[in-house]
């Protein structure tokens, strides 16, 4: 881990958006963008864990001045290279407590960096420093997995996610702390190389308290960006917490 960058350091930000390129597909990006647009209207958009800019230079293409806080350098970097990363402003930080100037019309998470804060204190400490950020009305939303637990038989705390003959993907749970982490066995030219990010899971009504502790409500909740209905067959949500208007 490079602790400057802490788990997102230069080795990982290298090859970040090939390794998640999935999510960089022009279908999961403009909807995420287009419902994040709709939510800020004419207002800021604050993202946390801004990262490579997936999310804010789209978003940023709509019209929608987008402020983001990350804690790597490195990732930051990879922003900056891209067409129009250089007007998107960046505070360095972590951010579950860094604060920027001004208010936000809604301020964001995606791809399960909520998890990226590994104790229950710091993702609560989080909605706070959202709840600062955001004007009366704003809103906070998150995209983030549910917890894969129901493909643990007992005994067992390892769910494979990925296996190939070059690369090997698996998370582990502790069910007793919410703490797990996510592995990674990549093989090429004949060495083998092991890479483990720690996170925190997380349950949506946990995050509904959360937002209440925050003086914020729930507004909406999907399954995805395309606004599917949230079901107990969802494997992911999209959440969306409002601060009162007054």
């Amino acid at each position: 881990m490079d602790d400057a960058d802490g788990y997102f350091g230069e080795r990982v930000a290298a090859t970040y958006d090939e390794s998640s390129a999935d999510m960089f597909e022009p279908a999961a990006v403009d909807a995420a963008a287009g419902v994040l647009a709709g939510l800020a209207g004419r207002g800021r958009a604050l993202e946390l864990g801004i990262g490579t800019g997936r999310i804010a230079l789209p978003l940023a293409r709509l019209g929608v001045p987008v402020h983001g806080i990350d804690m790597s350098r490195a990732m930051v970097a990879r922003l900056r290279d891209k067409p129009g990363g250089d007007a998107i402003g960046v505070t360095i930080g972590d951010f579950a407590t860094t604060r920027v100037d001004g208010t936000f019309a809604v301020a964001y998470l995606v791809f399960n960096t909520i998890m990226n804060l590994t104790t229950q204190a710091a993702q609560v400490a989080c909605f706070g420093n959202v709840a600062a950020h955001l004007e009366p009305g704003g809103c906070f939303v998150i995209e983030v997995s549910i917890p894969d637990l129901r493909r643990l038989p007992p005994g067992q705390d390892v769910v494979p996610f990925h296996v190939s003959p070059a690369r090997w993907a698996f998370d582990v749970y502790d069910v007793a702390t919410q703490a797990m982490s996510s592995n990674y066995v990549e093989v090429a030219g004949g060495r083998g190389e092991y890479t483990s990010f720690p996170f925190r899971y997380v349950w949506p009504a946990e995050l509904d308290l959360m937002a209440q502790l925050a003086g914020m409500r729930l507004r909406e909740r999907w399954d995805g960006w395309t606004r599917e209905p949230f079901t107990s067959e969802s494997r992911q949500h999209v959440s969306i917490w409002e601060k009162p208007a007054s």
